[in-house]
This record gives C-alpha cells, sequence and structure tokens, in this order.
C-alpha cells in the first residue's frame, strides 16, 4: 500500500497535487530519496544493523525525536519510515498548527484503528519544529504517543533536552542529525546535475521534462556550492536549481562558479584543499597564531572555512600549536585546543565554528614558548649521539625477580622532604650535568623553580 498524505491524497495519486507531466515541484523535493541505499549521510545513524534502520527496514517504527540542522534528512526520513512501514503519513509544522489541528490528527488515527482492528493502517505523525509547541500543546500528544495510536516523529533544529517537555522525550527516541560534509552535499548535487542531464544521477524520483535540461553544470560549481552550503542539501539544491533557471532563461549552455555564486549569493574563495593554496593558508595560520596575531589568525581560519577545509585537519594544528608553540608558558592552551577538537568531533560545522574561533582567539594572546619542544629535541640528539644509559639502581624496580634489593641506594621518596623535591640524582651518572630544558623568560615561574631544584643536586 502506497503511504497516503491525509489532505487530498488516494490510492491512486498517493502525493496531493501530483500529476502527470512535468513535475514543477522544487528541486529539492524532486530530489528526496525513495530507499534508504539512496540516502546521503547520517551513517551514525543509518549504517548496518543500526537500531534506527533495522526498525525501518522491518516496518517497526518507534516514536522519535529528529534533532539536527536544516537540510540534512529530518523530513525525508519521516517519510521513509512511513513508507516503509505502510504507514499513513501525517504532517503538520509547529508554527503553523496549534491543538486542534494535533487533535484532528488523533482522531483520524483513531478512526483508522477503530475500522481495521489491531491490524489497522498505522498513522506516522510528523511534526516539524517541534520545539515551537508549548507544554500544553507537547502534553496533548502523550496520551496518543502512550497508546501507540500514532508514532510521533518530531524534527527540531533546538536541542531536544531544552525545548521538549520530559514527559514526551521519556516516550521517544532522540535522534542527533549531522550537518553533511561537502563530500556528501557534493554527491547530491551530482545527482541532481544527472537527472537534470537526463542521466540516471541514483536517489530521488525521475523528473518529467525539464527546461534546464539543456544546460550543463560545471564541476567546479558543484565543488564551490557543496562547500559553502554549510551542509545544507536543501540550500545547496535550491541554489543549484536557480541557478539552472537563471542560465536556461539567459540562453546561456552551462553553470559555472559565477552563476553559482548568484545563486548562493556567496563569493568563492580559491582555496584547493588538495593543492598548494590547502598547505599556504594552514602555513599562514599558524604564523599568525604563533606571532599573536587575533585578527590575522582568525581570518587565515575564515578563508580556510570558507574554503571547504576539513575541521579536523585545522584543529589538529591548533592542538600541535599549543604545545610546540605556547607549552609551559600557558599550559591552558592544550586544554582550550583539545576541547575545541572535541567540539568538532562532537559538535561539528556550522557550530563548531565557535569553538574554532574561540580557540584560535585564545591560542593567538596566550604567551609563547617552544622550551618544550626544544628540550624534547636536545634530548633525543643526546641519545642518538651516546646511546641509551641504564637508570640509576635505585629508579629500577625494587622487586625484580633474581635480585635482591640494592640497599645501599635506596629511592629516596620526594614525599618525605619539605617542599616534596629529594636532593637525590635521577639522571643516568653519564649524563649527569646535562642540561635539556631552558624555559628561558617565557616561562619564567618555571626557571626559578628548576634553579633551586637543580642547586640541591648540585648542577
Amino acid at each position: 500500500m502506497d503511504t497516503l498524505f491525509e489532505s487530498d491524497a488516494t490510492e491512486e495519486n498517493p502525493e496531493p497535487g501530483r500529476a502527470e507531466g512535468p513535475d514543477d515541484r522544487p528541486l529539492a523535493a524532486r530530489m528526496r530519496p525513495a530507499t534508504l541505499a539512496d540516502f546521503v549521510g547520517q551513517t551514525h545513524l543509518l549504517g548496518a544493523d543500526s537500531a534506527l534502520r533495522t526498525a525501518i527496514e522491518q516496518g517497526k517504527p518507534h516514536s522519535m525525536i529528529l534533532y539536527g540542522p536544516p537540510g540534512t534528512g529530518k523530513t525525508t526520513l519521516a517519510r521513509m519510515i512511513a513508507e516503509h512501514s505502510q504507514a499513513v503519513f501525517e504532517e503538520l509544522s509547529a508554527v503553523q498548527a496549534g491543538r486542534a489541528e494535533v487533535r484532528a490528527v488523533i482522531e483520524r488515527a483513531a478512526h483508522r484503528r477503530a475500522i481495521g482492528g489491531a491490524d489497522g493502517t498505522r498513522t506516522v505523525f510528523f511534526l516539524d519544529e517541534i520545539h515551537r509547541f508549548n507544554k500544553a500543546q507537547q502534553d496533548a500528544l502523550l496520551p496518543a504517543v502512550e497508546d501507540g495510536l500514532i508514532t510521533l516523529i518530531g524534527a527540531t533544529t533546538e536541542n531536544p533536552a531544552f525545548e521538549v517537555n520530559g514527559a514526551l522525550l521519556s516516550r521517544t527516541r532522540v535522534y542527533a542529525l549531522q550537518a553533511l560534509s561537502s563530500e556528501e552535499v557534493g554527491t547530491v548535487l551530482r545527482r541532481a546535475v544527472a537527472r537534470n542531464e537526463g542521466k540516471d544521477g541514483g536517489g530521488g524520483e525521475r523528473p518529467g521534462e525539464d527546461p534546464n535540461a539543456e544546460v550543463e553544470v560545471d564541476q567546479e560549481a558543484i565543488d564551490f556550492l557543496a562547500a559553502r552550503s554549510e551542509g545544507d542539501a536543501r540550500t545547496a539544491l535550491n541554489a543549484l536549481e536557480l541557478a539552472l533557471t537563471t542560465a536556461a532563461e539567459l540562453g546561456e549552455r552551462s553553470v559555472g562558479i559565477a552563476r553559482a555564486e548568484d545563486a548562493l549569493q556567496r563569493k568563492a574563495v580559491l582555496y584547493d584543499k588538495g593543492g598548494d593554496r590547502h598547505y599556504d593558508y594552514i602555513s599562514a595560520w599558524i604564523k599568525a597564531t604563533r606571532g599573536s596575531d587575533p585578527d590575522a589568525s582568525l581570518y587565515y581560519l575564515a578563508v580556510m572555512l570558507e574554503g571547504g577545509e576539513d575541521p579536523r585537519f585545522i584543529v589538529r594544528r591548533m592542538v600541535i600549536l599549543a604545545s610546540e608553540d605556547i607549552g609551559n608558558a600557558d599550559p591552558v592552551a592544550l586544554g582550550v585546543a583539545v576541547a575545541a577538537a572535541q567540539a568538532v568531533e562532537h559538535v561539528g560545522l556550522p557550530e563548531a565554528k565557535f569553538a574554532l574561533a574561540q580557540a584560535a582567539i585564545y591560542l593567538s594572546l596566550a604567551p609563547k614558548s617552544n622550551a618544550a619542544g626544544r628540550a624534547l629535541a636536545a634530548a633525543q640528539q643526546h641519545v642518538r649521539e651516546h646511546g641509551a644509559a641504564p637508570a640509576p639502581r635505585w629508579l629500577r624496580p625494587s622487586a625484580r625477580p633474581g635480585q635482591d634489593q640494592d640497599r645501599a641506594h635506596p629511592y629516596d621518596y620526594p614525599h618525605d622532604h619539605p617542599g616534596h623535591v629529594s636532593p637525590q640524582e635521577l639522571l643516568p651518572e653519564s649524563v649527569v650535568g646535562e642540561r635539556f630544558y631552558d624555559p628561558g623568560d617565557a616561562e619564567a615561574e618555571l626557571a626559578r623553580r628548576l634553579e633551586r631544584i637543580r642547586g640541591m643536586r648540585g648542577r
């Protein structure tokens, strides 16, 4: 049985307003995938044997909240769930609907159950922007959800932990969708272009006659739209459609980057993620940040983000810089960089850009020191030239099999001394007197403490 849309749908015409002939729906609607195999992105939720994919494929949906940024497939996923479960698909937007409209959906669901019995047609109720409903409106859904009268699928761009009341959350599963990567948006766009040109691009439905079909799309235009749509496939498809329509009306044979810029209303950034500019701008960012210029650091960060650079590549350099160029002049810097890396993994773009900006500013203004890197390099050079000297006996394990404890040279426990520092020598005998770490004036407090400790050991 086809999925039904209650307004004016019928078994023969499952989507209201659809007629034979050219398909005049927006490109984003025409490109909605028909199967899970064609669904792009959200592999963390829809991977093989995942709970959500299994529920969809077996036609056993459960109530859920789909939480994520725009253009990531929330509506498409809800439609697929209804289709696979052979359920009636009811859709409302919380921006426009109220309790009366919700009550009408529930009454229709109850009618279907009454006439069909236990095996009657199920109802999947998709409520977009569910966070716009107040507590009383959300509470009105509870009995129908709890009784299984409807399978509720709420969609929201806001954190449901704060925007959906606890009673409703406890009766649903929350699935967090992620912004699509530029590569995933590119896949969607290439499919759309292939279908526009009359080829089988996979995904979506075959369009009817399209006046844009004679217009080709340059690869650089696809790359630009994919990189600059901030993970929003709908935005990218809408821009592509506008570019195609404009080009066709002006008699142009192809959509280039200038036409794509005009459609998206964003300027292209000349940036090649695999070429020279990829290295030029990360090098510029590192040197600007090392040079304590937050404005320059933010500028090069912006260039990389606008150019579609992988944020994980950027934040890895932040973590490196925090130790290599700041070190113990400000140990907090490493924590800031690592926290930004975690934000990139857990939040993703576009929201993770705030953590990247915060880290870039902090790293720029932090005091600088490369003492840790220089110290390790000096120690490694000594080991390469002289080999690894054996550790003093009092530092080795005291209970090694076949050996008696060296009572003549016991380990001197630092916590038994004032200041928790022992005067006992800890370097191998052949290395005593070598100095690898020089904190300099960048790590002044550590330098003063180090001189006191070295003095205790007669160095």
